[in-house]
């Protein structure tokens, strides 16, 4: 069972740390570049990249973040430390809560985007990107932290299990004998 939940926290920490990336480098890196570009040219890379975006590799990230931290919450929750349990159920709550908001306004925003049609046929161009590119940067600004912060939970968690797991499969030192007391 100890292998297991290495196992688990190991996945949470890799699937949380791969989409905070993904969604970190939309905020410091992708939007700031479509920014600059014209209404027309905002609206069909990011009709792309919602399509592209949907393939093996995203959704085995995205869904397993999920997975991982479901199972690491269920397989860590009686383990003798406290502060184990509390920070894998940071991590699970904050990678629920980047679901939350993805769900809630990436989902919706992104349908409306693909629902205006060929970029090159949309007549009023600058009203689907205003309707489209501040609420989903500034969510987009919100689940990055979020998943960020799972990140940096369910990693400072496998610090403390590698801690734990040292402390109770270390040696007593040599020359020393355990007190009693």
């Amino acid at each position: 069972m100890s292998s297991w939940r290495t196992v688990t926290l190991v996945g949470a920490t890799l699937t949380s740390g791969l989409t905070a990336g993904l969604f970190a480098a939309c905020s410091y890196a992708i939007m700031p570049a479509l920014a600059r570009s014209e209404d027309r040219v905002l609206i069909e890379v990011m009709q792309n990249i919602n399509e592209v975006i949907l393939n093996p590799v995203f959704l085995s990230c995205f869904a397993g973040g999920l997975a991982f931290s479901v199972a690491a919450t269920a397989t860590h929750r009686r383990t003798p430390d406290r502060a184990l349990r509390t920070w894998i159920t940071a991590g699970a709550v904050c990678y629920l809560t980047m679901l939350a908001i993805t769900a809630g306004f990436h989902v919706p925003l992104n349908y409306d985007l693909a629902a205006a049609g060929d970029p090159a046929g949309i007549q009023d161009t600058a009203a689907v990107r205003e309707a489209f590119e501040d609420p989903w940067v500034l969510a987009n600004h919100a689940r990055a932290l979020a998943n960020t912060a799972s990140f940096a939970c369910f990693s400072w968690a496998l610090v403390l299990l590698g801690r734990s797991g040292t402390r109770s499969h270390a040696p007593a030192p040599r020359g020393r004998v355990p007190s009693a007391v």
